[in-house]
């Protein structure tokens, strides 16, 4: 990042090389720093987007604290100051009261975030969030705030010109969130009445107003539970999730923005403003929320989107595109738009449905789960939703037909020798086959009859489900084709060590086994005290050496994989045998980074 998109240097001289009279920063990276505005300025090229000095009072969240505090609108209690020793933070936090936030001071998105529930963990996190902040935005300050349990997080879009007009958009709620970043967002909030809505936005525009706020701004706040809002941030920039709101009042809200900077007044005053509809955002990530939202790298062999009436798709992805650990993992956003909120989620539901990704894992499971919950579908998800809320299991998708036929072909086709899958003698006399095959509590029968003058063609019964003739095709790296009629449905199919296969289908990932079977243990699986990598990342820290005793939780090394720190920590109490890597180097997902032999063992 440094090199590339961090670069003000490089992206000016990117600009001036392409003849460009105006920079759009879009959002995230260097969206939101002055220093960028600056040079635009200096380099006589236009910045979309508001003042440096605005981006700086709102851009440093210890500043904007103090600032809005003065014009009336209320914050959440913390410490905002210089000291940034260790010591200093850990006696302020125990001021303010557990659980507590760690934050950057000069960031935002989830980077340089903490929420700490006790003194114990608090030294860890704060460093952690600190070498997080200063990859990120080159600003490791931190600030602390009270953490409110239960709340929600809801947001007010604003807009202003330099001739004094200024007005907001409504508002978003934002509270569907994984590791303090929004993955779902909607418009309007469910959490919201008139009489809050007016006071939210009356204070939105009060921030804006206190530094001469132009282009587009998203101020935030977290509301509790008893009805009470406090202010968090101004992002001074466009937002992901802008799409919700451009779909509920009919404006583009990046044609303002260009117009703005070319010093157009707003061709609207705030009694113009129609709000009409219910409108919901999907992100769309390349991680596995079933591994912790470990990031998915990878190349895309798939990526079709849903198509009907209300559906929106913001895509950045295509078939073919790799996808690597540095940078977001977002591909996509897909937005629907109904009459009312119950039209909205039915048209999401529809969207999330037939969204097709193949070759990397993907959230659908997660965003299917949610838009099907019964406390999200009645507006009740706080921001603790997904870690604290959501029925476990819930992402255990039902197996489908397809993927049990899959699984049958490639136990058929994989042609690997003296394997026990093969002790199940699927290939009998007259060509025909039967598995038993497991997925979660369930055992499937599949049972298969090969079709006369055919090597591949089969006729395959799956548990209760109708009888289907398919044809069986591998590609190279466990790619599975089945052609049924006119239908071919790809998926990606792999032998996991851990016993079974694994079948991606549409971004949904399924974990299957031969009931009552167990794959030959292979080397890597007889390594029964290795920590491996949960996904390809870079080693930052190597806290460990050989022979050093350590302590259940206690982190061992410290890795990078899409611009977050991932801590990989003792599952127990032992000693440290061996270790793998360095600091620096670069592992691929399951490399053995650590040799553990736990006490006792």
């Amino acid at each position: 990042l440094a090199e590339s998109y961090l670069n003000i240097e490089a992206i000016i001289e990117a600009a001036i090389e392409s003849d460009a009279d105006a920079l759009h920063p879009g959002y995230g990276l260097l969206s939101e720093n002055p220093d960028l505005a600056d040079a635009c300025e200096n380099a006589g090229i236009i910045f979309i987007g508001p003042s440096a000095e605005a981006m700086r009072s709102m851009g440093d969240k210890s500043v904007a604290r103090k600032l809005v505090g003065k014009h009336g609108v209320p914050t959440i209690r913390g410490y905002e100051g210089k000291e940034q020793a260790p010591a200093a933070l850990a006696k302020r936090a125990a001021k303010i009261g557990y659980p507590v936030m760690i934050k950057a001071s000069a960031g935002g998105g989830g980077r340089g975030m903490r929420l700490v529930e006790d003194k114990a963990q608090f030294e860890k996190a704060a460093e952690s969030a600190r070498s997080e902040a200063e990859r990120s935005f080159g600003d490791g300050r931190l600030i602390l705030e009270r953490a409110i349990r239960g709340g929600r997080h809801v947001e007010v879009q604003v807009l202003g010109d330099e001739h004094g007009g200024l007005v907001h958009l409504g508002e978003r709620d934002c509270s569907v969130q994984r590791r303090h970043q929004k993955v779902i967002e909607e418009s309007p909030s469910p959490a919201v009445d008139d009489e809050l809505r007016g006071r939210m936005t009356e204070a939105a525009l009060a921030v804006a107003r206190a530094v001469d706020y132009t282009s587009a701004g998203t101020v935030e706040f977290m509301l509790d539970a008893e009805g009470e809002f406090y202010f968090l941030e101004m992002n001074t920039r466009l937002q992901v999730e802008h799409g919700v709101t451009e779909l509920r009042t009919g404006l583009d809200i990046v044609r303002r923005q260009i117009a703005i900077a070319r010093g157009e007044k707003l061709p609207f005053a705030q009694d113009d403003i129609e709000f009409e509809g219910h409108a919901m955002e999907c992100r769309i990530y390349a991680e596995d929320p079933l591994r912790g939202y470990a990031p998915s790298p990878g190349r895309i062999d798939r990526f079709d989107v849903p198509q009907g009436e209300g559906i929106r798709n913001d895509v950045g992805t295509y078939a073919g595109d790799e996808i690597t650990t540095d940078y977001d993992p977002m591909m996509a956003k897909v937005l629907t738009w109904g009459r009312d909120r119950d039209q909205a989620i039915e048209r999401m539901q529809y969207a999330l449905s037939n969204y097709r990704v193949g070759g990397v894992r993907t959230n659908l499971p997660l965003l299917r789960a949610v838009l099907w919950d019964p406390v999200f579908r009645t507006g009740g998800a706080t921001t603790s939703f997904l870690d604290e809320e959501l029925v476990p299991g819930t992402l255990a998708m039902a197996v489908t037909p397809h993927v049990l036929i899959a699984a049958f072909g490639f136990c058929l086709i994989s042609g690997r020798d003296a394997d026990p899958w093969l002790a199940l003698g699927p290939l009998r006399a007259g060509g025909a086959a039967r598995v038993n095959i497991k997925h979660g509590d369930r055992v499937y029968a599949v049972e298969g009859q090969r079709v006369a003058g055919s090597s591949n063609k089969w006729r395959v019964k799956a548990g209760n489900f109708r009888e289907r003739t398919v044809r069986f095709a591998v590609a190279p790296g466990s790619h599975m084709v089945l052609e049924e009629a006119d239908e071919t449905t790809p998926l990606h199919v792999r032998w996991v060590e851990s016993g079974g296969m694994e079948v991606n289908l549409g971004g949904s990932r399924y974990s299957l086994s031969l009931a009552g079977l167990e794959r030959l243990r292979t080397e890597s699986t007889r390594r029964q005290h290795g920590l491996t990598a949960p996904m390809p990342a870079l080693v930052l820290k190597v806290l460990v050496r050989p022979g050093q005793v350590v302590r259940s939780r206690e982190t061992l090394i410290v890795l990078e994989a899409m611009k977050m720190e991932h801590a990989i920590e003792a599952p127990y109490d032992g000693t440290v045998k061996d270790v793998h890597v360095k600091e620096g180097s670069r592992v691929k997902e399951g490399t053995v980074l650590i040799e553990l032999e736990q006490d006792g063992a």
